[in-house]
């Protein structure tokens, strides 16, 4: 099997193949701002059932619904690997089910991404490709990633580390309006979710939005409905919804200042390392174009 880049467009960064770990919010928003540079050969691993609260800017719906759309940037979900160059010429995102980072190894990408968010002990290796970047907390570099971006809000909020580690998790959503937590609604006790509202519609504070199982989930402030997860299983305590106070409905369906200023920082180190070492990069391109 040949995953070349077979392509006549004249960029010098056509050849460069990304795969990033994860598919939800943060994940789509780094996926998004690297195609939107033109860094296009883009592979998205994720999980058989993913969980995203900010479903309408995940790319991880494409597993559950075979594609998904964020700001005008189509993902489709693959079902092997050897489909990926072909889906790459469309000017698509591919996603594909691989916990365990399998096809990535048969990719064989330039840089690998872990944007999964567990903030703390990652399974990353920092020889899975030539330049691998960690997201946030669990990353040190030269240990697990080349460099680290920082996720965590604040001054540094899409810095590029290159020594050093992330800030450590602080389990506090950002402020909004004044509000951290009271924005954020979590299970109450495991079991299947059940929608009430839906993205986009107003609440007051009191409302019910959802249930798990039989226990009613209530609003704890008033404001727009950002994001709400599935109706599927979940955990205790697990981040089921998401209020913007703001009461913008374009927050929606657009993706986070968050999510596009780590965007920003990964963009930056990829292109650094590109620039740094682009004689590599052009002969590897001419290699798999000769296949």
């Amino acid at each position: 099997m040949s995953l070349g880049i077979h392509t006549t467009e004249y960029s010098p960064t056509a050849g460069v193949t990304i795969a990033i770990k994860g598919a939800g919010e943060l994940a789509s928003g780094i996926a998004h701002r690297l195609y939107s540079a033109g860094l296009t050969r883009i592979l998205m691993t994720e999980t058989e059932k993913p969980i995203a609260v900010r479903r309408t800017v995940s790319f991880c719906e494409a597993v559950y619904e075979g594609k998904a759309e964020v700001e005008g940037v189509r993902a489709v979900l693959l079902q092997d690997i050897d489909g990926v160059t072909s889906l790459w010429q469309q000017k698509d995102i591919a996603v594909i089910i691989d916990p365990a980072g399998e096809y990535i190894k048969k990719l064989h990408p330039h840089v690998v991404i872990d944007a999964i968010m567990a903030k703390k002990g990652s399974s990353t290796h920092i020889d899975e490709a030539p330049f691998v970047i960690g997201i946030g907390p669990g990353f040190t570099v030269a240990v697990n990633a080349h460099v680290v971006i920082e996720s965590n809000r604040g001054h540094n909020l899409g810095r590029v580390i290159r020594n050093g580690s992330a800030e450590s998790f602080t389990g506090i959503p950002g402020a909004t309006m004044g509000y951290t937590t009271e924005r954020v609604l979590r299970s109450p006790r495991a079991g299947r979710v059940r929608h009430v509202l839906h993205i986009g519609d107003s609440v007051e504070a009191g409302d019910v939005v959802l249930y798990v199982e039989e226990t009613p989930v209530a609003a704890r402030i008033d404001g727009i409905l950002r994001g709400l997860i599935r109706e599927i299983e979940v955990k205790e305590a697990e981040k089921i919804g998401d209020i913007d106070p703001r009461c913008r409905i374009e927050h929606c369906y657009t993706i986070s200042d968050k999510a596009r200023a780590i965007g920003g920082g990964v963009l930056e180190a990829v292109m650094a390392d590109f620039n740094s070492r682009r004689d590599g990069y052009e002969e590897e391109k001419r290699h798999k174009e000769a296949l």
